[in-house]
């Protein structure tokens, strides 16, 4: 049996220090971040923070809720194509803000390529999320 005897640092041994700033309030921080995709040359801009694509996360309510702060919301792989399009037309704005999820098999790769072909004022969904 090997005993590890380091030094180990929890949350309580480490202090996080602000630097100088010259905002006036909290209300003043831009948190929105541009990512550039190297392959695509695809561009996000958008809060840094994913919701995932469980069951239970993942839904277009979510999706609607994050979108409206810059958040982005992986939608789970269980709604059908008709869904999609219902969600697509009542909230076209989210469209920057949400990935199509799906699996490896054919029927989910069909379900992906018809979820993109999908349009709400000329956008549609632009990035997959492969589970």
């Amino acid at each position: 049996v090997h005993i590890d005897q380091e030094v180990k640092l929890d949350f309580k041994d480490v202090l996080i220090r602000p630097k100088r700033s010259t905002l006036r309030s909290r209300a003043d921080v831009d948190v929105r971040r541009t990512f550039r995709f190297k392959h695509s040359g695809a561009e996000w801009t958008g809060v840094p923070v994913m919701v995932a694509n469980m069951d239970t996360t993942g839904t277009f309510e979510m999706a609607a809720a994050a979108s409206k702060h810059g958040m982005f919301t992986t939608v789970h792989k269980h709604y059908t194509v008709d869904e999609w399009k219902a969600f697509i037309a009542a909230h076209p704005e989210c469209l920057d803000n949400i990935a199509v999820s799906g699996g490896t098999s054919d029927a989910d790769f069909e379900k992906i390529q018809a979820v993109c072909a999908l349009e709400a004022g000329g956008a549609h969904v632009r990035f997959v999320c492969l589970d």
